[in-house]
């Protein structure tokens, strides 16, 4: 086995001691391996294998994901700059992210709750996702920082003038109800930031971040397997616990990175008639691809469908959508 990297990694302790720990990336074979070796003063050869496997990209979030979870508890790397952009708090950026993490660690749970339930109140009156009208991460943060006006408001990030002139004034009925305990402008909250806690939530939001990617790496290489072993959507969806328009939007995406899913196309369609697959693809060249429920009206008719559950026709649709640009490339 060949060792390609090597880094030392040191942690001061409590009583003053520094001990260290030992990360390498190692290759045989176009096998990949990724190593932790614990500190110094513990049983010998104890080790943590964070990787094993043949792709480059998959070791490569591994080996971000394991760094993150490392220095987050305190270990810092001999060699810096391991981790794919820099950890600050100067500039722009800087005061972004300390403002996410107080509102993070000083949210108001019964603001944050209200807020929360005017959000689903609205997304449900605009039939659209909750998140689409905001994140958890801005509403921890209005509950922590209580904005009464319109121009406190707008400090928060991430809140633009968009959401500003779509729910300013309904957010404000809300929090007026609160006492503010902090004051505006946010500049203050540089200096209240335990350095810290505040480091540590920073390496948790690229744990979290790494982890998303494992998370989605193993999902694409489960669908890559599934469709190759023959199963229909309906298993993909049992086995994975993703919702079907999730789903859907993994599939498209393989499509996109130049993997064949027309077998599972071709096993999705093959009871669908002829006559109706040719329908759909001259709706396509007529109303074009890029959105569906044009196509779903002129092929079944929009007094057929309308009121009715069509889960199952879009479903349909997307996949010959898959056939339908890839044959015919210039459609996109």
């Amino acid at each position: 086995m060949q060792i390609v990297f090597m880094n030392t990694f040191e942690k001061s302790e409590d009583n003053g001691r520094s001990v260290q720990a030992q990360l390498s990336i190692c290759e045989q074979e176009g096998v990949w391996t990724v190593i932790w070796t614990e500190p110094e003063g513990k049983k010998p050869d104890q080790q943590s294998v964070w990787f094993e496997g043949g792709s480059w990209e998959e070791m490569m979030t591994a080996f971000r994901h394991g760094i993150a979870v490392q220095m987050g508890t305190g270990y810092m790397p001999l060699i810096d700059g391991l981790l794919d952009d820099r950890l600050s708090a100067a500039g722009r950026g800087g005061m972004y992210t300390m403002l996410q993490c107080y509102g993070e660690m000083n949210a108001n749970s019964e603001l944050f709750g209200q807020l929360r339930e005017w959000r689903r109140s609205r997304a449900i009156a605009d039939k659209k996702s909750a998140y689409l009208i905001s994140a958890n991460r801005m509403l921890w943060m209005i509950s922590a920082f209580v904005p009464h006006q319109l121009e406190e408001l707008a400090q928060i990030p991430g809140w633009g003038e968009n959401k500003q002139a779509a729910y300013g004034e309904e957010v404000l009925a809300i929090t007026r109800a609160f006492k503010q305990k902090s004051s505006f402008p946010l500049e203050w909250v540089a200096d209240s930031l335990d350095q810290k806690a505040y480091t540590q939530w920073l390496f948790k939001q690229k744990e979290n971040k790494y982890k998303t990617q494992m998370n989605r790496q193993q999902e694409k290489q489960h669908l890559l397997r599934a469709i190759a072993e023959g199963k229909t959507l309906d298993q993909m969806q049992a086995e994975l616990e993703l919702p079907r328009r999730d789903l859907m939007e993994r599939i498209e995406k393989l499509e996109t990175e130049g993997y064949d899913v027309e077998p599972l196309i071709e096993r999705e369609l093959e009871q669908v008639p002829e006559t109706e697959l040719q329908l759909v693809w001259e709706a396509l060249l007529s109303e074009g691809d890029r959105y569906l429920k044009p196509v779903l009206f002129k092929v079944y008719g929009e007094d057929t469908v309308k009121g009715k559950p069509v889960d199952k026709l879009y479903d349909r649709l997307r996949l010959i959508r898959l056939r339908y640009r890839r044959i015919k490339p210039e459609a996109i």
